[in-house]
């Protein structure tokens, strides 16, 4: 019997005639579908499809098809500036949470941004510039309604370790001009990701290594955070455990969920204790009498800084890789962070506008005496929990960041340092994840292995090799993957036309005389050797077994992406292959080879082609 039909996959028309063999019987209700040959395509046709469907597979630029001129410069200044387009709805209830969010991460991020600053070798006016511009750049141009935006731990304590490297922080000058030039290539590095929507890159740093790097980060920014909670005036300047414990030694042997109705006791507690804590100090004199303290802050807003990066000179090339680091650890926080609470709210966020946002802020930031400043977790986390509407939440914390620098700063010169160190110390214990390490060695013992990596680099080396142990590992499991991917052996399952790995569903069946396999991945060069391999062990493994229970011969193998006759005992088919497949085994003159009636639509076709004849009852 010769069956004639068409069908459709994946949009298109498919060839599905076929002359089964004579051996095999079918019923007439019953069709077997070959896959057709997809249109011969144009070169330049195939690299633009391949080009789009790799960096625009979201098509960016469909809004503005058939727009007229007036209508495309709106939407692109929409598409550019967010704010233009949900500002049309902002109302007075709106404002009205989002001015209470403000003012509640306004408070938190004052003492929060002099202890930053202190990590990343910077004045304590950095930190505090720091969220001022940059909230206001990013509430224009962030697609998020809930990241707060400031300075963060572990961005300030990688940038500052690497500057030290690089120029000893008591050379003031060069060492806030470096940092200025990190922070300018930062922004340009994220700006770069954003347009050439290279977003992709940062996914390549897997969530398990951003949770033992971020713990590791934070057990060192504790323990650094020793110096001033107990009045440490010799202090070890790097950042491994075994340095900061031998500093504190030396010193020593010398001298869950929140309650959402009360978000706002933990949001102001740290600057009540600073309050309490600077008038208690001045009021006693106690920094005449070892109290350590801050000392002067800088009144005023944010300085001028364009001239004093470097966009010359031997420091060029070190601000740049500086800045290249921190921009992709600001930007990996940074996405997660919003990712995480869009979730929770249930709207998109557009990731390639996020970099774009991000990274101009941090560039006019670099500009305006500010380093590198991301969303931050625990302001965001306040400021979800204060009932944000919108970014103008952001605004308001600028402008109560505006008036402390225009006339509160020289208040908090007393502020002993003890205060800031416990601030920071609190805030960065929500950075360590017990339970996401306990759940990822429960899912992934290679995604844990990566984890702890990353934590004990930072932890027992320094914060730089943890980072480089964290994307060591993350790219070893991904050419791991990509090298040695899972395969199965596939049986149908009782009453079905389904079939299935054996391992996983018992009561699934092999099919007398056909060996059926299935590939969990593409086939490329670097795993081609490893599937053939697998797939001829399993011939070997399945024809003893032949012998041993006098079974019917091995005489089919179906497999898919495959492209290799395996024995010259065994016929190869190929069922269910992709549009790319099919072109290049069509293209390579392989699908010649093998013969056109062997490539099926499905595994089930394939086995009631080529499956024995049985007689009916």
């Amino acid at each position: 019997m010769t069956g004639e039909v068409t069908d459709k996959v994946g949009g298109r028309e498919l060839d599905v005639t076929r002359s089964p063999p004579s051996n095999y019987h079918v019923e007439d209700s019953q069709r077997v579908h070959k896959v057709g040959v997809p249109p011969k395509q144009k070169l330049s046709k195939e690299f633009a499809a391949t080009l789009k469907e790799t960096f625009f597979h979201d098509e960016p630029l469909r809004p503005f098809k058939d727009q007229a001129k007036l209508r495309q410069l709106v939407l692109g200044l929409q598409a550019l500036f967010p704010i233009l387009d949900w500002a049309r709805d902002y109302n007075l209830s709106k404002f009205r949470g989002d001015l209470i969010a403000g003012l509640t991460i306004a408070s938190l991020a004052i003492p929060q941004d002099i202890g930053y600053a202190k990590l990343a070798n910077l004045d304590p006016q950095y930190g505090l510039y720091s969220s001022f511009v940059p909230p206001l750049v990013y509430a224009f141009m962030g697609s998020s309604r809930d990241i707060a935006i400031g300075p963060v731990a572990v961005v300030s304590l990688l940038l500052g370790t690497l500057l030290q490297n690089e120029i000893d922080h008591s050379n003031k000058v060069a060492y806030q001009r470096l940092a200025f030039t990190a922070t300018f290539f930062a922004g340009i590095t994220q700006v770069t990701l954003g347009v050439l929507r290279l977003g992709f890159l940062i996914d390549f740093l897997s969530h398990a290594a951003i949770v033992g790097f971020m713990a590791g980060a934070a057990i060192t920014i504790g323990l650094q955070q020793l110096k001033g909670f107990l009045g440490i005036t010799t202090f070890t300047k790097k950042t491994d455990i075994v340095s900061v414990m031998r500093s504190v030694l030396t010193s020593v042997h010398h001298g869950g969920k929140k309650n959402r109705k009360w978000f706002w006791v933990p949001a102001i507690a740290p600057l009540i204790s600073v309050i309490f804590a600077t008038l208690f100090v001045f009021i006693t004199h106690a920094d005449k009498h070892g109290v350590a303290i801050v000392n002067h802050i800088k009144k005023g807003v944010n300085p001028a800084s364009a001239n004093q990066i470097y966009f010359t000179g031997g420091f060029l090339l070190k601000g740049f890789r500086i800045g290249v680091v921190a921009g992709m650890i600001a930007l990996t926080e940074s996405i997660a962070i919003g990712r995480t609470f869009a979730a929770v709210k249930d709207y998109q966020l557009d990731g390639n506008k996020e970099m774009v946002a991000l990274g101009t802020m941090n560039v006019i930031g670099s500009m305006t005496s500010c380093y590198v400043a991301t969303g931050s977790f625990s302001r965001t986390a306040v400021n979800f929990m204060a009932g944000c509407n919108t970014a103008v939440s952001n605004i308001v914390m600028s402008f109560v960041l505006l008036l402390t620098l225009l006339v509160i700063t020289p208040l908090f010169k007393y502020t002993p340092n003890a205060v800031i160190a416990s601030i920071i110390i609190s805030a960065v214990i929500g950075l360590i994840d017990i339970e996401a390490m306990i759940l990822i060695w429960k899912i992934d013992k290679l995604d844990f292995i990566a984890c702890m990596g990353a934590f004990f680099g930072v932890v027992f080396v320094s914060i730089e090799i943890g980072l480089l142990i964290a994307v060591g590992i993350s790219f070893a499991k991904i050419l791991l993957q990509v090298t040695r991917p899972r395969t199965a052996l596939l049986g149908k399952l009782p009453m079905t036309s389904v079939y299935r790995n054996i391992q996983q569903y018992p009561d699934a069946t092999k099919v007398p005389g056909i060996l059926i396999v299935r590939v969990d991945s593409a086939i490329y060069f670097s795993n081609s050797n490893y599937i053939k391999e697998r797939i001829l062990r399993w011939l070997i493994d399945e024809e003893e077994e032949v012998k041993a229970n006098k079974l019917t011969r091995i005489q089919y193998l179906i497999v898919q992406m495959s492209r290799k006759r395996f024995s010259a005992l065994v016929t190869l088919v190929l069922a269910n292959p992709g549009r790319p497949v099919i072109d290049k085994l069509y293209a390579s003159g392989f699908a010649n080879l093998i013969g056109d009636n062997r490539i099926f639509l499905t595994v089930a076709d394939a086995v009631l082609a080529y499956a024995p004849k049985t007689e009916e009852p």
